[in-house]
């Protein structure tokens, strides 16, 4: 049985429980992970809906323009729906998405304009008024408007909440999720409290973020507003699609918690999730209190990690946020951690073809390339591949013919600021040689990372 295109592929994705990073907390925990969607993210729901129910009644017209403000990952579930269903589309988003997310966009043929983060979303530079003003500008075109639609909520309703319900055989009794459009946790929180009306729904929110306030107090407090790094959840301004009565309670996250907690799920639970998914499992981390023995708590995870390859998984980005602190920390330490891997190394005069094999059976990016017993160059899995498609003929080359420039030799007392800095896509491991044992060793970015998060 296959698909006829795409688009049916969305939804049913799996509810996976979490074990290590969860330790402590008596509840069971699962996480419904998003990234299974094809568009890697859970706004793929909503997208589809929001084109589907305008369809129907007439606001798109075939051939017309989607347009609307995003940050990213409802512009993705846009883009698919738009290539199958034959529409054009222009996206704005914000100065503090990451790069990954814009370029995702333009790779699925949608034009994107950057808009500037820090103005009111009045302010004719918002991307909320930006994206309001091209729908007036551009003939039969149409805002689908995830803040305010009402078919986010409502595909959330009808999908998220019952495969939730269904996957926990009606045991759910917490869910929890960030709070951003406010339809994911309000269309799936709806309908698990019209299933069980004693189901506590937590709605995650950030610093800068007006939610939590106005729920507890009923004031919109522009105090609260300041800007924020949090991808994906919180707001300046109230959504329609934010009923606050189904949220129970709020919690806030700082930037730096779901930062590190957003790295700290791939590494503990083998899960590669983004930065609002690292909020949310932060919150629930937060309100252990609230969880005893025997309840079954859901968090949903959004998207998919590689949309943050620039920010959380980048040991430089990391550091030069302020969100780890590792001043102290030097080669020789990831040395003695085993976090540096010792050295193996692929002969000059080995052909190309076996040295990717070599790559392929033993999971390595990279590998220096030595001259009887002397380093003198690197080998990238990426770079050769591109090249032997290019000229098949290169896979009987030796790597000596098509080697790049030896990794850069770091001291063992180099400290790993220095390290971070130095490791570059063109530098993407370092070389270190420890005299005392007669080693040299391999020090790669993901090395750093791991050091930095213990």
């Amino acid at each position: 049985m296959w698909h006829k295109n795409i688009l049916d592929t969305i939804g049913n994705t799996p509810l996976v429980q979490l074990n290590n990073i969860v330790k402590g907390i008596d509840a069971t925990v699962l996480a419904k992970v998003e990234t299974f969607n094809p568009g890697n993210s859970i706004k793929d729901r909503m997208a589809l809906k929001m084109i589907e129910d305008a369809e129907k009644d007439g606001r798109l017209q075939p051939g017309g323009t989607i347009i609307e403000g995003t940050s990213g990952n409802t512009g993705m579930g846009l883009a698919i729906a738009a290539i199958i269903k034959g529409y054009k589309c222009v996206f704005t988003t914000t100065d503090k998405q990451s790069i990954e997310k814009v370029n995702a966009l333009k790779a699925f043929g949608a034009e994107v304009i950057v808009c500037p983060t820090d103005v009111d979303p009045e302010d004719p530079r918002s991307y909320y008024s930006v994206s309001s003003r091209l729908v007036r500008e551009i003939p039969n075109g149409w805002k689908p408007n995830q803040y305010d639609n009402p078919s986010n909520a409502k595909a959330h309703y009808l999908s998220t909440g019952p495969e939730i319900w269904q996957q926990t055989e009606g045991k759910i009794t917490h869910f929890v999720a960030g709070v951003g459009t406010g339809g994911t946790i309000c269309g799936t929180g709806r309908y698990l409290k019209e299933q069980n009306p004693d189901i506590q729904v937590f709605g995650i929110d950030t610093y800068g973020s007006v939610f939590k306030k106005y729920k507890e107090t009923g004031i919109f407090d522009k105090n609260e507003i300041y800007p924020y790094v949090t991808e994906g959840i919180g707001e300046d301004f109230l959504p329609e699609n934010v009923d606050f009565s189904v949220i129970d309670r709020f919690e806030k996250v700082t930037d730096k918690e779901a930062a590190i907690m957003t790295a700290r799920i791939t590494r503990e639970e083998g899960i590669w999730v983004g930065n609002s998914s690292g909020s949310a499992l932060q919150g629930l981390l937060q309100l252990k209190d609230q969880f005893k023995k025997g309840d079954v708590v859901v968090v949903i995870f959004v998207d998919h990690g590689t949309r943050y390859l620039g920010k959380m998984f980048n040991p430089s980005w990391m550091m030069k946020m302020g969100y780890v602190d590792k001043s102290g920390l030097t080669a020789r330490d990831l040395i003695s951690s085993n976090q540096a891997g010792n050295l193996i190394s692929v002969d000059a005069h080995t052909t190309v073809s076996q040295s990717l094999q070599i790559m392929m059976e033993n999971d390595f990016s990279q590998l220096p390339v030595t001259d009887g017993g002397r380093i003198v160059g690197a080998i990238n899995e990426s770079t050769l591949y591109q090249q032997v498609v290019k000229d098949p003929e290169l896979r009987m080359k030796t790597v000596g013919e098509v080697m790049s420039a030896a990794f850069p030799f770091v001291d063992i007392s180099a400290p790993v600021d220095a390290l971070s800095a130095m490791l570059t896509p063109e530098n993407p491991a370092l070389l270190v040689r420890d005299f005392k044992v007669d080693k040299t060793f391999i020090i790669t970015r993901y090395d750093v990372m791991h050091a930095l998060l213990k």
